[in-house]
């Protein structure tokens, strides 16, 4: 007992603090050299495997729909049911643009907007751009639980999931890395994209 109080007296950590070792600090890890673009379905999870990345890699998160509407000062389905989908399209490729020419940070953007061919060629010349593919069982189940996605509202949900996919898929496909992510802690998607982006050099 009399060792044990001894060690419970002593003061904890005093030796690292002393020595002014930063053992607590957050590990640095470098800068990215070029903005990282997640492309992929609605409902891949995009946004919050974006933060996750964003977090681990110490940069900033910015989210495309969400500066679509912050400067549009309205919701995206606003924007869907007053000006139509084209506008929206414009606007989209106009913000992501803006985005792009930012020092590098993980950017999150919509299902349709890697569809575009301009917003594409900007998102292939000025980022590295990551598919997160996910199963059409998995994105049904997600995007079940909100009614806030436009192109869903006029149709069964399930078969406009379908149909999306077999359009997009061939090209979500010229992303430069694609990603298997399935219905769990997106932690794992995380890990394996950090892992890759390191192994390439895109994090030094």
């Amino acid at each position: 007992m009399g060792s044990q109080a001894g060690l419970l007296r002593k003061p904890v950590g005093q030796s690292l603090l002393a020595a002014g070792t930063g053992a607590c600090k957050r590990r640095e890890m470098g800068h990215l050299k070029r903005t990282i673009a997640l492309v992929g379905m609605m409902g891949a999870g995009k946004s919050s495997i974006g933060r996750r990345i964003a977090a681990r890699l110490e940069v900033p998160f910015k989210d495309a729909d969400a500066e679509i509407e912050a400067a549009a000062g309205c919701s995206i389905n606003d924007i869907f049911e007053r000006y139509g989908e084209p506008a929206f399209r414009d606007g989209e490729r106009k913000v992501i643009a803006r985005l792009l020419s930012e020092p590098p940070h993980v950017l999150a953007t919509g299902g349709g907007a890697f569809i575009d061919e301009a917003t594409r060629e900007r998102i292939k010349r000025d980022a590295i751009s990551i598919w997160i593919s996910v199963p059409a069982e998995v994105l049904i189940s997600r995007v079940a639980r909100r009614d806030t996605r436009p192109l869903l509202k006029n149709g069964d949900p399930a078969e406009i999931i379908q149909r999306l996919l077999m359009e997009r898929e061939p090209i979500y496909a010229e992303a430069d890395m694609k990603v298997d992510s399935e219905d769990g802690p997106h932690s794992a998607a995380v890990d394996r994209i950090v892992a890759v982006l390191e192994k390439k050099g895109f994090v030094e």
